[in-house]
This record gives structure tokens, sequence and C-alpha cells, in this order.
């Protein structure tokens, strides 16, 4: 019985269950780069408690993302909307030394008591590059900041790759254009920090890329680089009875669509359970997918198709939003366990 059980418990959990493959995220602020703090471990999101938390812990969490210095330890709460009640608190205990390179690689506690959601932690990192003077925060001219002051980035050695970094780093979209600018309306002013930028796309952040030393070049401000990013992407579940089940929905253009089903199978159901921390999919039938009815509206994306080990359904290839052949009968619909292990009897 006891080999019974540790086997249905090895199926279960998977191989990843002593070797984490949990993430971070900061929710509810203003940025991607300051909010309450969140985990995801075994496909779950959940928060921290405050016990042990200090600036060194948010330093790790800072590098994690890429999001510059540690700035400050806010608490959680002030960030909204509050964590869901039965969303769990997954470590506690933190205790960093500020070198580490994740937040995982830390000591920690995933024996959490006499926790609640009021003592969930924030983090605030001072972000070190920023889009200015466009139409929204993911379109505009390149600024970095160096030494306590904004400055600039020559389009000199500048390219696609580089615009990727700067589009991620800010958690928007996909870039889609980078140009050298500008006129004089959307010129940047004072010191040209950068220039002669090579990024191979995989970085984490622009300061990884090799580049000229900060400051020295032979620029000028008709030479300031734009780049334009999709917008950030999100997706929701709709019409279910809990948010991990329902017509799959994508935001985009702050408008939301729908997904049409054609290609769709388990790997990308696999990846929207994942990305919206709701444990496994649990493959429904057709019949069950149509329960959650037709959308209205836009259909943003058609022949979607994964490999399963992305993170974001972004990743997955796809059309160009909002061409397809479909009509809203084909509306893609996911159900999740909404754990990270589903037991039937």
């Amino acid at each position: 019985m006891t080999l019974l059980f540790s086997l249905i418990f090895a199926i279960c959990t998977g191989p990843d269950l002593f070797e984490s493959s949990s993430r971070v995220r900061l929710v509810g602020g203003p940025h991607r780069c300051e909010g309450r703090v969140e985990v995801e471990q075994e496909g779950q999101w959940g928060t921290i408690c405050d016990d042990g938390w200090d600036i060194k812990d948010v330093a790790v969490v800072c590098q994690e993302l890429g999001c510059g210095a540690a700035n400050g330890t806010p608490s959680g709460i002030v960030y909204k909307p509050l964590a869901e009640e039965e969303q769990k608190i997954l470590i506690q205990e933190v205790n960093c030394s500020g070198m580490e390179d994740t937040l995982f690689q830390c000591e920690h506690s995933e024996d959490v008591f006499d926790c609640g959601h009021n003592e969930d932690v924030g983090a605030l990192c001072e972000r070190s590059v920023r889009l200015a003077d466009g139409p929204g925060r993911c379109q505009g001219r390149v600024e970095v900041k160096h030494q306590g002051q904004w400055g600039t980035v020559c389009y000199a050695g500048w390219n696609l790759s580089a615009a990727k970094v700067v589009c991620q780093q800010l958690g928007c979209g996909r870039a889609t254009l980078t140009r050298k600018c500008c006129d004089k309306t959307t010129q940047g002013q004072g010191t040209i920090w950068l220039s002669q930028v090579s990024c191979s796309g995989k970085e984490v952040s622009l300061q990884d890329c090799p580049s000229g030393h900060w400051g020295k070049n032979n620029c000028t401000h008709d030479e300031d680089t734009w780049v334009e990013c999709e917008d950030p992407f999100d997706l929701r579940l709709v019409g279910g009875d809990i948010r991990c089940s329902g017509r799959l929905e994508v935001l985009h253009k702050g408008i939301w669509g729908s997904v049409c089903d054609d290609g769709w199978g388990k790997k990308e159901d696999q990846v929207v359970c994942k990305q919206l921390g709701c444990g496994e999919s649990l493959s429904p039938s057709a019949k069950a997918r149509r329960r959650f009815g037709p959308g209205v509206g836009h259909i943003w994306l058609d022949d979607v198709h994964c490999s399963g080990k992305e993170l974001s359904l972004e990743q997955c290839q796809h059309r160009v939003w909002g061409y397809h052949n479909c009509n809203h009968k084909e509306d893609v619909a996911v159900i999740c366990s909404g754990k990270s292990c589903r037991w039937s009897s």
C-alpha cells in the first residue's frame, strides 16, 4: 500500500517537486517593478509572509526581475486588488544575503503558519529603463537611469533584439518597431548615456547588453532611439463558476477578444493553465468546452501552436493579431484543475 501511494504521489507531483520551478512576480503596482510579491510553485501563484522580510530579500527579487536596485519594502496590502482569501501563502521566513540570483535560492520555509494576507510582502525596485513621450508606457523614446539621472540611448548599433529586451524589461508585449527619432517635440534632453548597444535578445535587462562606455559617445539627440512594443499581454477565462475555467479571452490594444480553436490542443491548454496559476489542464471534451458559450466582438488569435514549455501564451506561435478565418462558434474554452494535483476516486 505504501509503495502504491508513493507511485501515485510521484505521478501526481511530477519530477520537479524537489527541484522548484517557482517564479516570482510583482502584482498590483503602477509598473512591473513594484507591487505585492507572488511566487509560483507547481502551477499555483501564492504570496509570501512578511516574517523576516527585509531589503536584502527585495534586492534579490529586483535582480531576478531585471528591475534594478531595491528601493523599499512596502507592505503587500497597499496594492489592490488584495490577494483573494483562498489564495495560498506559500513561503515565510525568507532570508537572503542579497547575492542570490533567484528568490528560491535564499533560505526560506515552506511550512507556513500563523500568517494571514494582512502580512503579505511587497517590493519596490528602482526602474532603470523607460519609454518616454509616447502615447503610452509601451511606446516612446528609450531612456536609461544612471547615477540617479535619466538619459537617452543613441541609435548607433541598435537593433530589434535590443528593443525586444526593453519591451520585456518593461513588462510590455512584443517589440514591433524600433527607429531613430526624433523631431523637436520628442527629442530627449541632457545626457546621452549609451551607444553601440548590442543585445542578443535573451538578456534580462538592457544593462546586461554590451555597449560603449556610459556617457562616452559622439551622438546628438537627433539620433535618440524610439521603440514601440505591443501592449502588455494578459488573458482570462470567462463564463465559468471559477476563474480557472471558462472561455479564453486575451487582451490586445486594451480590448478583450477570443481565441479560435484551429490547431488548439492539450499543449495550448497546458500553457494557459500554467500562466494563470491554475494547476493542470483537465483536457475537457468538446461538449464540456461548449457550455461556456460563444464570445462576442474581436477574435484576436488563430492557429496558436505551443510546445507546452512556454511560460506565456504570447510566447507560442500564432497568426498576426486579428487575422483569422473563424467565427465565435470556434472560440477556445479551457478547464484547469485549479490546484497542482487533482485526486479522483
